[in-house]
């Protein structure tokens, strides 16, 4: 009987050897510059919904204003789109254009 248990373990063993591990994908959260909202929102929702120190939200701020568009932060998708949701409502509520997608990293 006990070989037989010795058995068992050492192929649930094997079976546990086997899994591989899926990890969700990532996304970014791409902030897209506009000719209506103000940089100081913009910095204040990175600081806000990401976040971010005052700097790191000014440089995000900085590339989107230059740029045309920076990413705020890499989550899972539903943590991604939940930020990103929460940015569109923040501008919603101060009457800014302001739009974010979300890009597969």
């Amino acid at each position: 009987m006990d070989e037989k248990r010795a058995a068992n373990t050492s192929q649930d063993a094997q079976v546990e050897q086997d899994t591989e591990v899926n990890y969700p994908s990532m996304y970014h959260v791409v902030l897209l510059n506009d000719d209506y909202t103000t940089m100081e929102f913009v910095q204040k929702v990175i600081e806000k919904v990401f976040h971010r120190s005052s700097a790191e939200a000014m440089e995000i701020m900085m590339e989107v204003h230059r740029k045309g568009r920076g990413v705020a932060g890499t989550y899972p998708r539903d943590i991604a789109r939940t930020k990103a949701d929460r940015v569109l409502h923040l501008a919603f509520r101060e009457s800014f254009p302001l739009k974010c997608i979300l890009e597969k990293a």
